[in-house]
């Protein structure tokens, strides 16, 4: 069992709940949009002709390409990436990248609905959305920019790890390795407004953050590894802390995707640390058969994407099945009122407004949440997050364990 949180430990969950408890009570999320979201405005509708000079060069190949490239600096890719690296043997690079990930995800969809800044007006812009996910994307408020963000930190890193890795100093490689990442972030930030999904402005916001993130996680990245891998209060802690943060993500002044997209990722994040926490010393320390090695050889690597893959889809489904039938159940028996969006067509707010039932009642866990002020909880999110985490538990243990006993 683990011992009691640590001193650092409670100071940080505490400082989240007092803000949690500041910004309802004292609507700072409504005053700091009231300051930002006018100059914000501002900038969007002064960037319109930039974008349509640069939207005068459109034609279909560049319609393919930028969109392309914005879906392979997705989140979804990376969420699909990153089962791959973890299996592949890179697994301080795979954790660290998730965790970064989730950061980076958290805190660019905090602003973006702190701001709630529009994208820009189409038209006169022409917006280009050539995937489900882009379409979903368009229904998020801009700044900053996702991709321009998720491409500055994660290449960074990346590059930051390859370097390391390889332990090069041969300033050519360095130079190289850098203008390798400035072209990508580059061509992102022009993509995103070529396709009329953002304007100039949130471009540079995206940079602007992405540069500060990437900054900070340099600073700190051992040290989190270092706790995930062999700290105390891990699980404990990470869990308090994913909770919160479900509470002190700030209300937008219109329903998004964002929230939903976050709460997957920190559900993934949860999961990977979980995981690893439980089996570093068998499937993550830096000991372990690395992709083209003799003892990960091609083949082999293969055979670990088609079980884990297959795996990982099905645990998915499991878990999210579990979880519609255990959460409501719980909620009722705490007392916690509760409603559902899409999962649970029982809980789902009638047209009318009527409220379900299971929403009238009231408890003394409710009454231990005062300071998130809400009349209901929506169950959804709880279902992805559990959903999520336990696809990334799968990744990090389950499969891993298939691996061993399947001698991949």
């Amino acid at each position: 069992m683990e011992s009691i949180l640590a001193g650092w430990q409670v100071t940080i969950l505490c400082g989240i709940a007092c803000w949690i408890y500041a910004s309802s009570f004292l609507h700072l999320t409504q005053k700091l949009r009231s300051l930002t979201q006018p100059w914000v405005l501002a900038r969007v509708r002064s960037d319109i002709p930039i974008i349509l000079a640069i939207q005068r060069y459109q034609n279909g190949a560049l319609d393919a390409f930028f969109s392309a490239l914005s879906c392979f600096v997705s989140v979804p890719f990376y969420t699909a990436f990153l089962p791959l690296l973890f299996w592949s043997g890179h697994g301080k690079l795979a954790r660290q990248m998730t965790l970064l990930m989730a950061f980076c995800d958290y805190m660019g969809n905090c602003v973006k609905d702190l701001v709630s800044a529009p994208r820009p007006e189409s038209p006169p812009v022409r917006r280009v959305t050539a995937t489900e996910d882009e379409k979903e994307n368009a229904l998020e408020y801009g700044l900053p920019s996702s991709h321009t963000l998720n491409t500055v930190c994660l290449s960074g890193y990346l590059l930051h790890y390859v370097l390391s890795y390889i332990q090069c100093k041969d300033a050519s490689i360095q130079i190289a390795g850098f203008a390798i990442v400035f072209l990508l972030v580059g061509l992102i930030g022009c993509g995103r407004i070529y396709l009329g999904m953002h304007s100039l402005i949130d471009v540079i916001g995206g940079l602007g953050f992405g540069l500060t993130i990437l900054t900070f996680w340099l600073l700190v990245h051992e040290y989190i590894d270092s706790f995930v891998v062999s700290g105390h209060n891990v699980t404990s802690f990470w869990s308090a802390l994913t909770f919160l943060l479900l509470f002190a993500y700030p209300k937008p002044e219109n329903p998004t995707p964002s929230f939903e997209y976050h709460t997957a990722f920190s559900g993934v994040a949860l999961g990977i640390v979980a995981g690893v926490q439980q089996t570093y010393h068998q499937f993550h320390h830096e000991s372990v058969p690395r992709i083209f090695t003799s003892q990960l050889s091609i083949p082999l690597y293969a055979g670990r994407v088609v079980v884990g893959i297959s795996t990982i889809l099905l645990v998915k489904f499991c878990s999210k099945t579990i979880a519609k039938w255990t959460l409501p159940i719980s909620a009722n028996a705490l007392g916690i009122p509760i409603r559902s969006t899409n999962y649970i067509p029982a809980l789902v707010y009638s047209p009318t407004g009527k409220k379900p039932a299971e929403a009238k009642q009231t408890g003394y866990l409710q009454k231990l949440l005062f300071f998130v002020n809400q009349d209901s909880f929506d169950v959804d999110t709880g279902i992805r997050l559990v959903q999520y985490a336990g696809l990334a538990w799968s990744v990090v243990d389950l499969v891993p364990s298939l691996f061993s006993h399947l001698r991949l």
